[in-house]
């Protein structure tokens, strides 16, 4: 799948998130760009972040490399969200 539009890349990221952390879509959806993510939700785990990322590669059709991220990326879900954008929509 090519994603060719921000908003879709947005649904995308939220859906990912509310099925590899198992919290409820309705509080992904009330996510805002400054909405803390890694350290300030328990379910955003270390562990987490490996099945975050893998899903993402899946559902976007992108290629993450180890050198892609870094805390900064996982901070907030603004800072995830243009990771993700950058990647699906070059």
């Amino acid at each position: 799948m090519t994603f060719t539009d921000a908003e879709d890349v947005d649904l995308t990221l939220r859906a990912v998130l509310a099925d590899t952390l198992g919290i409820a879509r309705a509080r992904v959806d009330g996510f805002t760009e400054a909405t803390a993510l890694f350290g300030a939700l328990p379910e955003f785990d270390s562990m987490a972040v490996a099945t975050l990322l893998t899903a993402l590669e899946e559902r976007l059709g992108i290629l993450i490399e180890d050198d892609d991220i870094d805390a900064d990326t996982l901070e907030t879900y603004g800072a995830l969200l243009s990771f993700a954008k950058g990647k699906a929509l070059q």
